[in-house]
């Protein structure tokens, strides 16, 4: 698991305004170096090579430069608000981390300070025949630079915010959390089961909200500092309160720093997906929820969504192997019937009355129970239980209703269950 200020640095890089301000100091170093190296040129080298022309070049590109950017950006706003309005407002950061729009954006404003500041210089007589010429051969390269940024736009632009789009975002970023959470599982510590000791003294947050990253070395090394045992309460993912505590400490705990381990743990007002797996199935559910509401009666996103759960909580099957880096930390586990609570019971309850939903959703559980019989097996059989019930209760004809109660008995592994071909 990365440190707090690397994930600190890692969320600062994704920011628009990081790259876009990057960008921009690079065109406007572009544009004054173009005087600098003027020194080691001829003095009448940009005679008769077209550098008379670059003010003009300079003058076209500041002015279509400002104007692209702010249609790049109402185009981008508007694309941010029509996911959040047909998917869910919670894949927004996803979308506002895309690399491909903030080069573009940065692209475009770094291009329009380049002109700028260009023209600037070339009004105040800084450039000589010779500068004009570098600066008319740096201005060629931006030309080549915004042709090239701007067909990667438009090719972009076809998928960017669309819900295949938005599912893909969402479902690569709750593999990438699944993935790192495998290769620790415990993030680096012992696997902690049953109650905690009872001597232990807890260690309570200062705000209310979601932790969105634990840095495990820095709760390590605040526990040989002080000699103590740390057992987690608080996983990423976790709403806290000043009466929750984030973690508890055994041993000596009297001249312990509680600051210093409350700051292993960053806590902010939304959750995040770097290290908090389960918000990745939650987002994918909230999206098939949202297709399946009278308004948007979608029931094809929502076996969409069903089909790419499958998908992620598959990579959690079979045996982890626990590497023990932080022997001093006792960190509970993820719940797998946490997980499957979380994208599946939203779907069997607003798709309780479509059939081809909770055939979907039966199948789903049942290849998850054979995937795994021992852990996903009991997780499996209780949320299809929940779902028939439910459905049940929604359809109005009794085949629906035999068929369903079928795909439940083969969740349930009964030989005589009729095979569930494909899911």
């Amino acid at each position: 698991m990365i440190s707090l200020w690397k994930w600190r640095l890692l969320a600062l890089v994704r920011k628009l305004w990081v790259r876009a301000t990057l960008y921009a100091l690079m065109g406007v170093v572009a544009a004054l170096l173009a005087a600098l190296a003027q020194r080691l040129l001829p003095g009448d080298l940009g005679s008769g090579l077209g550098a008379s022309s670059v003010e003009t070049i300079l003058t076209i590109l500041a002015s279509s430069m400002l104007a692209v950017t702010t249609f790049s950006l109402g185009i981008m706003v508007s694309a941010l608000s029509g996911a959040a309005q047909a998917a869910t407002p919670r894949a927004v950061a996803l979308l506002m981390q895309d690399g491909t729009t903030q080069n573009v954006m940065a692209t475009f404003l770094g291009a329009f300070l380049f002109s700028l500041v260009g023209i600037i210089a070339l009004k105040a007589g800084i450039y000589s025949a010779s500068g004009r010429l570098v600066l008319f051969a740096v201005t060629l390269v931006m030309v080549a630079i915004i042709v090239v940024t701007m067909l990667r736009w438009i090719a972009h632009l076809s998928d960017f915010g669309r819900m295949r789009d938005v599912l893909g975002r969402v479902e690569a970023a709750a593999e990438a959390a699944m993935r790192v959470r495998m290769e620790a599982p415990y993030l680096g510590g012992h696997p902690r089961r049953g109650p905690r000791p009872a001597d232990a003294v807890p260690i309570y947050p200062g705000q209310v909200g979601y932790v969105q990253h634990l840095d495990s070395g820095a709760l390590q090394a605040a526990a040989e500092a002080a000699g103590l045992q740390v057992h987690v309460e608080a996983l990423p993912g976790a709403f806290v309160t000043p009466a929750a505590p984030l973690c508890f400490l055994v041993g000596q705990a009297q001249a312990a720093d509680p600051a210093r381990f409350a700051g292993a743990f960053r806590i902010g007002a939304v959750r995040g997906f770097d290290q908090d797996p389960r918000f990745g199935l939650c987002v994918l559910t909230e999206i098939a929820s949202r297709a399946l509401s009278p308004a948007v009666n979608d029931p094809g996103t929502a076996i969409d969504v069903i089909g790419r759960a499958v998908r992620l909580l598959s990579l959690w099957a079979g045996p982890r192997e626990i590497t023990l880096r932080h022997p001093r930390l006792w960190v509970p586990e993820i719940r797998v019937q946490d997980m499957f609570e979380d994208v599946f019971r939203p779907i069997a309850r607003d798709g309780a009355g479509l059939v081809e939903v909770q055939m979907r959703l039966h199948k789903a559980l049942g290849v998850l129970a054979r995937l795994d019989p021992e852990d996903f097996g009991p997780a499996a059989a209780r949320l299809s239980d929940e779902a028939l019930l439910r459905a049940e209760a929604a359809l109005t004809i009794e085949p629906d209703r035999a068929l369903l109660r079928a795909l439940n008995s083969a969740v349930h592994g009964d030989p005589s269950a009729p095979p569930a071909r494909g899911i």
